[in-house]
């Protein structure tokens, strides 16, 4: 074994660090809620009076 391949593994491998900004995490998690939340159920129609009956005021 020569020395520069008893060096080259020695020597430590540089770690890549990669990360995501918060933006870009909260706007992912935003965005997979809406797709994962079934949309409202519609809201019960207020029985309405008839057009000539006005209550007191």
């Amino acid at each position: 074994m020569s020395a520069t391949e008893r060096d080259e593994r020695d020597r430590p491998v540089p770690r890549v660090v990669t990360g995501v900004s918060m933006r870009d995490l909260l706007a992912s998690c935003a965005a997979a809620k809406a797709v994962s939340t079934p949309p409202r159920a519609p809201e019960p129609r207020s029985p309405r009076l008839p057009e000539g009956h006005r209550e007191a005021a």
